[in-house]
């Protein structure tokens, strides 16, 4: 009889296992971590096509930017950049290819049909730019979380099964 119940524990033991590293497709892990200590800041599990923002302002142009980015499959695809004048001057529409130029020459402007693709990203957080994302219902203000001089580390996969139950929810 104990064999038999020994038995049953180890294949009990072995199926979660086996479950345990399962992954799903559709899905895609978030963790923002503190870049200096290791501390997990934020866990997060997106279905594909979810929306994530981050918002802060670029104190050298006094722009207010916004990035968005969407889940895909255990990464993050940045679709859209917007350095908004705070005065209301309207942004001119750029096209994704002029990015890189614009994001040193200031202006207001937005680029939309990106498809930057990220696994991990590290923020170094200023002063001024009081960057915060935003990952479904939750806003990660990332200077609170580190202070000005610190880092955070964003990196993405895909999650296992375990891992989704507890962080969905119904659409």
């Amino acid at each position: 009889m104990q064999r038999k119940i020994f038995a049953l524990g180890v294949g009990c033991a072995l199926v979660v296992g086996l479950l345990a590293q399962i992954v799903l497709p559709g899905w895609t892990r978030i963790e923002l971590t503190d870049g200096d200590t290791g501390r997990v800041i934020h866990v997060a599990v997106a279905r594909d096509g979810e929306l994530l923002t981050l918002d802060w302002h670029n104190s050298l142009f006094d722009l207010d930017v916004t990035e968005e980015f969407v889940a895909d499959s255990g990464r993050i695809i940045q679709t859209s950049v917007t350095f908004a004048d705070p005065r209301g001057v309207p942004p001119m529409l750029a096209t994704p290819q002029d990015l890189d130029d614009l994001y040193h020459t200031g202006g207001p402007f937005v680029v939309r049909g990106l498809r930057k693709p990220f696994t991990q990203i590290i923020y170094r957080i200023g002063e001024i730019g009081n960057p915060q994302m935003r990952i479904r219902d939750r806003v990660v203000d990332f200077k609170r979380e580190v202070g000005f001089g610190g880092r955070i580390v964003l990196a993405t996969r895909a999650p296992r099964a375990y891992e989704i139950v507890g962080q969905t929810r119904l659409p």
